[in-house]
């Protein structure tokens, strides 16, 4: 009977290869080192392992001195232990010297000094074919320190603590070195983006240009093995005899051209594969050339950002594929007849279907098969009445799903019936949307309901038409103005920011003002708070850039809405219904531009950049022409209410050159 001490174990290899160990008749007892914070991640992965009974957790950390195993615990495992196995390790090649050094250095040094503590009879250490840095050549089990060098942190990292294993004498060991390890061949089934996963967002990017001919230089070999196929072999060269003292690859046999490999996953997704391929000198001076173009200054900030665009960390660039051929006929040999390396054209589907539904990072992204909007989750503030309404409605009648936000519950509940006895889907959220708690709770209590929050749209306002003259002691106007326009908008948006940037996907519709674009008089209050909005939207656009959340901008016209009924000279204005306005909204939520605005908007935006004087004039003039309202404490004699006839002259003008502006 055989007893083994496991770190790493609920690692995409560790799950596969203790899943085999506890299969085999022959194993009495396996213990699995696990951090006191994980343990309940172990207890779920031992629920698809065969006779988890045989599976005892030992709380440890191989950071720490003696993997951080306690005096007790090495007690009881001294002389108890045939085997250790160590898979605990940073497989990322992106990482930094200190973190990598941490992990794969320090930590394989800690699991010596465990082994040397217990008495084991063999550590079996998983390196890998980074080793080999870049070595030119055939290379073979037995090589190990031939002069390469070692370009990034991983490979260094991998290298040391390989080095440590080989150096001690106190434990007799067994050295696996795999190639780059992808997901299990019959289920697809993958914990992580590595190696060829981060071509996968292109590929499905180009999945719809499928008659796309391609064409690219010779990217050079590399080497890929499933999952399924590393924890097989590791679990037969382990119970071997006489094995000690011995490196195995667990590669492909032969080397496998990127393109090929390419091409096996473009297949699968039904992209455009690489036809054509240049080859010789001609590819070479390609290659070359992109190399040099990082010494253009801006060349390399543009590059990396194109690859962060589509997740690819731009160091894979130069290390996507092997200067080595890795030769593994000892190992084969040891497997011949129980453990063959499948074909990648064989299983690539496998892998592809597996990612698509789980691992893509951009797969919030898709919608259902109606449109756009289809089974999109929506928030919308202010949706009681006026624009929140009438885009809950457009919204609804596409096929998403408005989430009602207001502070009048009932009226959000009347908007709910209507959208539900037309067929459609809503849920309603009462929220005071100046209340932290208030906000927080509710965020929670929607992402509990429907699991995903896909788009927000910050409607909900506060218009106060007021001169400065009139506001000398109203400074509340302001507070209250900021309160709901810019604080209650950055509140709901920084509760959700965590979750969409988690799930590499969200947009935020923010609902600006033509004001903004130019010089409203009299909305001092409510432009400024309306123009902060719109430079919090900017500032974060940028920082979430990486995260694939989006933000648009609309710099909303006037519209009919209960918002302005105080103003009675707006009864003689030219205005959006509330409909055309949601018909703005959602362009916005389907397309995600940068920017909504007006015509006019644009002309006044312009004409204040061109000519700020100027445009100050005019502006003043308006002020003088448009008197404060009776509602804002003015002392309003022009008559209105029966059209623009009872409008003057000046004020009729304006109206109409500024269509939709606020006066």
């Amino acid at each position: 009977m055989t007893t083994y001490l496991v770190t790493g174990a609920t690692g995409l290899i560790g799950r596969h290869l203790v899943e085999l160990i506890l299969a085999d008749e022959d194993t009495e007892r396996v213990w699995v080192t696990v951090r006191a914070s994980s343990q309940h991640k172990l207890t779920e992965i031992a629920k698809r392992w065969p006779n988890a009974d045989k599976v005892s957790p030992v709380v440890g950390d191989i950071a720490q001195d003696l993997a951080g195993v306690s005096p007790d615990d090495i007690e009881q495992l001294r002389g108890n232990v045939d085997n250790v196995v160590h898979l605990a390790a940073l497989y990322d090649i992106t990482a930094d010297d200190e973190t990598s050094n941490k992990a794969n250095v320090d930590g394989t040094a800690n699991v010596i000094a465990l082994s040397r503590a217990i008495e084991a009879g063999c550590l079996h250490h998983v390196s890998s074919v980074a080793v080999a840095g870049d070595f030119e050549g055939t290379f073979t089990e037995d090589m190990f320190d031939e002069g390469q060098r070692l370009p990034t942190a991983y490979h260094r990292t991998k290298f040391e603590s390989e080095r440590l294993v080989r150096e001690q004498t106190d434990v007799p060991w067994r050295v696996y070195r795999p190639a780059i390890v992808v997901g299990n061949s019959q289920t697809g089934e993958m914990d992580k983006i590595d190696g060829p996963y981060y071509l996968f967002p292109t590929i499905a990017k180009l999945s719809s240009l499928p008659n796309l001919p391609t064409m690219a230089p010779d990217l050079g070999d590399t080497n890929i093995v499933p999952v399924d196929y590393v924890a097989a072999a590791m679990h037969l060269l382990i119970t071997k005899r006489g094995l000690d003292n011995r490196t195995f690859h667990l590669v492909n046999p032969e080397p496998q051209p990127t393109i090929g490999v390419f091409n096996a996953f473009a297949r699968a997704a039904g992209a455009p594969t690489i036809t054509a391929e240049i080859g010789g000198d001609v590819g070479k001076s390609l290659l070359q050339l992109v190399k040099l173009t990082e010494h253009i200054p801006g060349v390399t900030i543009a590059r990396d950002a194109v690859m962060e665009r589509v997740g690819m960390p731009p160091v894979l660039l130069e290390h996507l594929n092997f200067p080595s051929v890795f030769s593994s006929a000892a190992t084969r040999k040891e497997l011949a007849g129980q453990v063959e390396v499948p074909r990648l054209q064989d299983y690539a589907t496998t892998l592809w279907a597996y990612w698509a539904e789980n691992l893509d990072p951009f797969r919030a992204r898709k919608h259902g098969p109606k449109g756009n909007l289809d089974g999109r989750t929506i928030v919308i503030t202010g949706a009681s009445s006026g624009i929140g309404r009438a885009t809950a409605l457009k919204v609804a009648s596409e096929g998403g799903i408005p989430l009602l936000v207001a502070r009048r519950e009932h009226e959000l509940e009347e908007v709910r019936d209507e959208i539900v006895a037309q067929g459609g889907k809503a849920s309603v959220y009462p929220c005071d949307l100046t209340d932290d708690e208030s906000v927080r709770k509710n965020v929670e209590r929607m992402l509990a309901d429907h699991g995903r929050v896909d788009m927000l749209v910050n409607n909900a306002g506060r218009s106060i038409r007021r001169s400065i003259r009139l506001s000398y002691d109203r400074f509340h106007d302001y507070e209250r103005a900021m309160a709901i326009n810019y604080f209650g908008a950055v509140r709901m948006i920084l509760a959700l920011l965590p979750h969409m940037s988690e799930r590499k996907f969200g947009h935020i519709v923010n609902i600006s003002s033509i004001g903004v674009q130019g010089i409203a008089p009299r909305f001092s209050a409510y432009v400024a708070s309306k123009a902060a909005l719109d430079y919090f939207t900017k500032i974060a656009a940028v920082e979430m850039h990486g995260d694939g959340v989006t933000f648009t901008t609309i710099h909303m016209p006037l519209v009919r809405t209960p918002m302005i009924r105080p103003t009675k000279i707006y009864d003689a204005f030219p205005t959006k219904s509330p409909d055309d306005a949601a018909g703005m909204v959602v362009h916005a939520l389907k397309n995600r531009p940068k920017h909504i605005g007006t015509p006019a908007g644009q002309l006044i935006n312009t004409a204040y950049k061109f000519s700020p004087g100027l445009s100050d004039a005019v502006a003043y003039q308006a002020y003088r022409v448009f008197p404060d309202s009776v509602a804002a404490g003015g002392d309003n004699r022009l008559k209105i209410g029966r059209g623009e006839k009872h409008l003057g002259k000046a004020a009729n003008a304006l109206v109409k050159l500024t269509r939709g502006f606020h006066w």
